[in-house]
């Protein structure tokens, strides 16, 4: 695991963006002079999707027996995909800025080499089997699998994973869960050789990431007794592992 300046030009695949983070931080080092820029956009944004939506209109006019609903839809569709162009216009401009003055961003830490897991008894290694889970019908269950999944969602916004570096030291990943993109998730991070960018909020122990800490964040783990010592029990609820929110994660151009 490594540290330090993050500016990485050979980024080649972007998996996770926190876009709403790194136009604060942005902002914060420009001291709001990026308001005026962000409103070019928005506005050049706009006019392509009105030229979009004037054109997928006029694709229908020739077609009679449509008639004004034709049109009605077609601008419809259009406003659709306005509506995205807009977005992704925005989205990627925010990161072409954020890549192009790392330098000037502060507390920002590069985080590479790490293996990223969820622990079994987390909220996020629940997260990423919820989908399937709903697909089915045990009538036992005191559970409904179909909402078990809506309501992690709604319950935290941001998840966490353990990331180990090969000399065997951890930290703790945080993420968004609103951030993924290209349809990546969770579950596709443990499958990645990746490169995260990384702010330091704070420290935690590795048994605060389970649901059971979670559920109850004010109790105290009870101490290590000498029987628990000889029976192997871990001692990693003494040990504090660094906090980092997630800003990008990427795959990096390898020679």
């Amino acid at each position: 695991m490594t540290s330090g300046d993050a500016t990485q030009p050979w980024l080649i695949k972007i998996v996770y963006f926190d876009e709403e983070s790194a136009s604060d931080l942005m902002d914060i080092a420009a001291g709001g002079r990026e308001t005026s820029s962000k409103e070019l956009t928005k506005e050049r944004a706009a006019e392509v999707e009105a030229e979009a939506r004037a054109k997928a209109a006029a694709k229908f006019n020739w077609l009679p027996f449509f008639g004004g609903s034709a049109e009605a839809s077609a601008a419809a569709s259009a406003s659709a995909v306005g509506r995205n162009i807009l977005n992704k216009t925005l989205s990627n401009t925010i990161l072409t800025d954020y890549l192009s003055k790392l330098d000037e961003l502060k507390g920002i830490e590069r985080l590479d080499g790490l293996t990223v897991t969820a622990r079994s008894d987390s909220a996020a290694y629940m997260k990423m089997y919820t989908p399937y889970l709903a697909m089915l019908k045990i009538d036992e269950l005191p559970v409904n699998l179909a909402e078990l999944d809506t309501a992690l969602t709604s319950a935290k916004g941001y998840y966490e994973l353990l990331g180990q570096s090969v000399d065997g030291a951890k930290c703790i990943l945080r993420f968004n869960f609103e951030a993924f993109r290209n349809n990546y998730g969770l579950v596709d991070l443990g499958r990645m050789q990746l490169v995260f960018h990384g702010i330091r909020v704070g420290s935690a122990a590795e048994s605060s990431l389970t649901m059971e800490a979670e559920m109850a964040p004010g109790s105290e783990p009870a101490p290590l007794t000498g029987l628990d010592v000889l029976k192997g029990v871990s001692s990693e609820r003494r040990t504090l592992l660094d906090v980092y929110d997630i800003i990008l994660a990427g795959v990096e151009y390898g020679e």
